[in-house]
């Protein structure tokens, strides 16, 4: 069952819903969805065996001055993945923009509040055992943001035939009877669909691993096939990564995907087996 059927999943959300926008700063607009029931799905009960963050990008962050001039920002906020809850995009956007008639004395201000609000809907109502980071970055600095695509061998140059267009783990396979190695293979031609409005969200992956060779035309149609599949991001990249996992066995493995914005947000999970420094906030071209 994909997260589209779970009636319980984003009941009482925004998503899907005709919406009014707050017109004052509002913590409570924040929805958190629990992870574990979607991990449940693919098999993982108790401590993942993945390490990794979810990578949001807020394009859309405004708050006034004391002196009620109107101040702007880029927002790059990573949310741990051990945290029990995600926050719903859309009511993240209507937490944000309820900043944009609030006065603010100042930006580290601002900071404090995203952090303190948005961890405290990542553990909804534990206690906060891995804080949200968040870094902003004022008009000053906005011509040093980078485009940067993923780096890694493009797997879109093979000419395959597609036949799946829900995830086919069975399409992985990996040399294991050969020396393992150790690269980087990339794709632009990741797609889902939004659990419950259905829209299309587009995105790029990256797959760092160490161990028996994947097989590149049959990764290239796994990725292909989550083309009509309904799913949060970030479930999609642990669906990735378990299969990954469990079909081609590396020693090492990290997953990346960084999703085209859709109402000022993007979305860029990473999930690593081994503990490492999360990967630069870059946003790729058609981002």
């Amino acid at each position: 069952m994909n997260q589209a059927s779970d009636p319980h999943a984003t009941h009482g959300s925004p998503l899907g819903q005709a919406t009014t926008y707050a017109d004052h700063y509002d913590p409570a607009l924040l929805f958190p969805i629990a992870r574990a029931p979607q991990r449940e799905r693919i098999g993982i009960t108790g401590q993942p065996r993945f390490f990794g963050a979810d990578l949001w990008t807020a394009f859309e962050l405004s708050w006034l001055n004391p002196r009620g001039k109107p101040q702007l920002a880029i927002a790059h906020i990573t949310v741990p993945c051990e945290s029990t809850h995600i926050i719903e995009s859309k009511s993240f956007k209507l937490y944000l923009n309820s900043f944009n008639g609030t006065a603010f004395a100042d930006a580290e201000e601002v900071k404090r509040r995203i952090r303190e609000d948005v961890s405290a809907a990542l553990w909804h109502g534990e206690a906060v055992r891995a804080s949200a980071g968040v870094r902003l970055i004022g008009p000053d600095a906005f011509d040093q943001q980078q485009v940067q695509e993923l780096d890694g061998v493009n797997l879109d140059r093979l000419d395959i035939e597609c036949t799946h267009d829900h995830p086919a783990p069975e399409l992985l396979t990996a040399a294991f009877d050969e020396q393992p190695v150790e690269e980087t293979l990339t794709s632009r031609l990741l797609k889902s669909n939004c659990p419950v409005t259905g829209q299309p969200d587009w995105g790029s992956v990256q797959i760092r691993y160490a161990g028996p060779q994947i097989d590149q035309g049959g990764l290239l149609r796994y990725i292909v096939s989550f083309r009509n599949h309904n799913d949060f991001h970030e479930h999609c990249v642990e669906r990735m990564f378990t299969d990954l996992w469990a079909r081609c066995r590396p020693a090492r493995l990290s997953v990346l995907a960084r999703y085209t914005r859709r109402g000022g947000l993007d979305i860029n999970p990473w999930r690593t087996s081994h503990p490492a420094a999360a990967p630069a906030n870059v946003r790729t071209a058609r981002q």
